[in-house]
């Protein structure tokens, strides 16, 4: 039986070297502080909630808490990354000579979404309602833009800052902000929702992406 790309990416990712335990640390203290920022901001508000409360709720000091992020708001950056950093895995596995659309058509089935998708799925519905996290949404978005550029640029053999190259990158990443709205809001009420019905959301945006605008 032909190994699918996803199962490839498995096997390579457990070759990969590991961060440092003081990196996992961070990364993971950065986790938590997100998603007690979202239960908070989902339970009073974003206006009513202060640093120094999502401070206390993981057990930082606020000086801890504003070294790690600038304001309260961008607390959220590690769970609105979290679902990007997860489709650009799943990108560098892309493999030559097969359509974006029939890679992802290929996976469904074969991975998870990443950790804590329910809270993450909750927060980027708050993002349509609240715009201080609407722009650190954005702000995640443009900041994968450039990675995207550089993935596709090596795939083609192109540069990065090549027009075409900065133009699909941009339609990408279009397509899966609007996916994974797309998703979080026919979701809202099924947390168990699965990749598959991320695929099915990507697959549809891809696919309109795809068509080129309209005349």
């Amino acid at each position: 039986m032909r190994q699918m790309p996803w199962e490839e990416w498995r096997q390579e990712e457990s070759t990969v070297e590991r961060p440092s335990l003081a990196e996992r640390r961070k990364a993971a203290l950065r986790f938590e502080i997100a998603c007690e920022a979202v239960r908070l901001f989902t339970t009073q508000g974003v206006t009513a909630t202060t640093g120094e409360q999502i401070a206390r709720a993981v057990g930082v000091s606020s000086r801890t808490l504003w070294r790690h992020f600038p304001t309260k708001e961008s607390c959220v950056l590690p769970l609105l990354t979290a679902g990007l950093d997860f489709a650009v895995t799943q990108l560098r596995y892309w493999p030559a000579r097969m359509s974006l659309l029939d890679f992802f058509t290929e996976t469904r089935g074969t991975g998870d979404l990443p950790q804590g998708t329910p809270t993450i799925l909750a927060l980027i519905r708050m993002t349509s309602t609240e715009p201080a996290l609407r722009a650190v949404w954005l702000q995640a978005h443009d900041d994968a833009l450039p990675v995207l550029g550089r993935l596709l640029a090596e795939r083609s053999g192109g540069a990065a800052d090549d027009l075409r190259v900065t133009v699909h990158a941009a339609t990408l990443n279009g397509a899966l902000r609007a996916a994974a709205e797309d998703f979080a809001r026919r979701y809202a009420d099924q947390p168990e929702a699965s990749y598959d019905e991320f695929a099915a959301c990507l697959d549809v945006a891809l696919r309109a992406a795809s068509e080129g605008l309209p005349y």
